[in-house]
């Protein structure tokens, strides 16, 4: 996989902190939800609250995603070459995981 180097933008750099935000927001619901174990609550509450930081997570490969083929992918198709085809492919492969998941 050809990553680029640290030096280059990403797709979601200038909404990097409201991603950040949304994720720390999920690592909380995450830690409720280890508590919500710790204290024997009732499994469907728990099975809601669980669906809710999935849902939560979702959203945010989804809207990466779309920073990737607006930015990423549309980039190397204008460059053409090899790298579009990769970039396809990756985006390709990314959309194929979340559909598994």
């Amino acid at each position: 996989m050809n990553n680029p180097s640290e030096g280059d933008m990403h797709g979601y750099t200038q909404d990097k902190d409201s991603y950040l935000r949304r994720l720390r927001r999920i690592e909380g619901q995450v830690r409720g939800l280890q508590r919500m174990i710790d204290e024997d609550k009732y499994c469907i509450d728990i099975l809601t609250q669980v669906a809710a930081a999935t849902k939560a997570l979702q959203a945010v490969a989804l809207g990466l995603l779309e920073e990737h083929l607006g930015h990423c992918v549309s980039q190397a198709l204008a460059e053409g070459g090899d790298g579009a085809t990769e970039k396809v492919k990756e985006a390709s492969d990314a959309i194929a995981r979340l559909v598994r998941s």
